[in-house]
C-alpha cells in the first residue's frame, strides 16, 4: 500500500457494486486498485469472449500479476449469472465464495451488476455481499434518475445489515444529486468522477488522489 493518512480511511476488504450495469463500477474498480495498491477480485465473470474485468484492471493500472486472483465462477455468455451460469450448466452456490487470501494491505472485491442480480435460483448479489461480510461501494452515474436507483439499492442494503462505506457518483458532476442522495441515503458520496477517456496507470492514480 502507499502509505499515508489517505488509505487509512479505506477498510481492508471493500465490495464495489451499481445502481445498474455498464455505469463504470470497473473504472472505480481499477482507480481503488491503482490508488491503494491493492488485491483485485472478480468473484463471478460472465461473459469471457471479450476482454474480462480482471484483465481490464491488470491491464489499466500496471500492476503486477500478483494483485489479481482468479475468478470463483467464469461464464461463457455475457448474462446474468444465474442464466449464464444455467447455459454452461454450472451451479453456483453461496457457500462457495470465500476471499481468497491476498497479500496487499486491501482488497477490492467488483460485483456483477447490481445487487438485486440473482446468481442463482435462490440468491442474489445482495446475498453473496452479506456472505462474504463486507462494507459496500455504490457506483452511479451522476444524471437524471439516479436518486431514485441509488436509494433504492441503499435502502436494500441497510435492510440487510450491510455496511455501507460510500457512494461513488459517475459523470458530469450534479451537486444537487450529490446532495439529495447523501441527505435522504444518510451516506456519504465519497468521489464524484467525471468521464475518463483513455485510462492509463497514471492517470487511475492521479484520479484517486485527487477525488478520494
Amino acid at each position: 500500500m502507499i502509505m499515508g493518512p489517505r488509505n487509512n480511511k479505506f477498510p481492508r476488504k471493500l465490495f464495489i457494486t451499481g445502481t445498474d450495469t455498464d455505469l463504470g463500477k470497473t473504472m472505480v474498480s481499477g482507480i481503488l486498485t491503482k490508488g491503494l495498491q491493492a488485491a483485485y477480485w472478480k468473484p463471478i465473470q460472465s461473459g469471457l469472449n471479450e476482454e474480462t474485468d480482471t484483465e481490464w484492471v491488470r491491464r489499466n493500472t500496471g500492476l503486477p500479476e500478483s494483485h489479481f486472483l482468479p475468478e470463483r465462477y467464469r461464464l461463457t455468455k455475457p448474462l446474468s449469472p444465474h442464466l449464464s451460469s444455467r447455459l454452461d450448466g454450472i451451479d453456483i452456490k453461496l457457500e462457495d465464495f470465500i476471499i481468497p487470501e491476498f497479500q496487499q494491505d486491501h482488497i477490492i472485491i467488483e460485483g456483477a451488476g447490481g445487487i438485486m442480480v440473482p446468481i442463482n435460483d435462490e440468491h442474489y448479489v445482495v446475498d453473496m455481499v452479506r456472505h462474504l461480510n463486507i462494507p459496500v461501494i455504490v457506483v452511479a452515474r451522476s444524471g437524471l434518475g439516479t436518486i431514485n436507483h441509488t436509494l433504492l439499492t441503499l435502502e436494500k442494503l441497510n435492510s440487510m445489515n450491510i455496511s455501507v462505506f460510500g457512494v461513488v457518483l459517475n459523470g458530469e458532476k450534479n451537486a444537487e444529486n450529490k446532495k439529495a442522495i447523501e441527505k435522504f441515503g444518510r451516506t456519504q458520496v465519497v468521489a464524484e468522477i467525471e468521464k475518463i477517456i483513455g485510462p492509463t496507470p497514471q492517470k487511475l492514480q492521479q484520479i484517486f488522489d485527487q477525488t478520494f
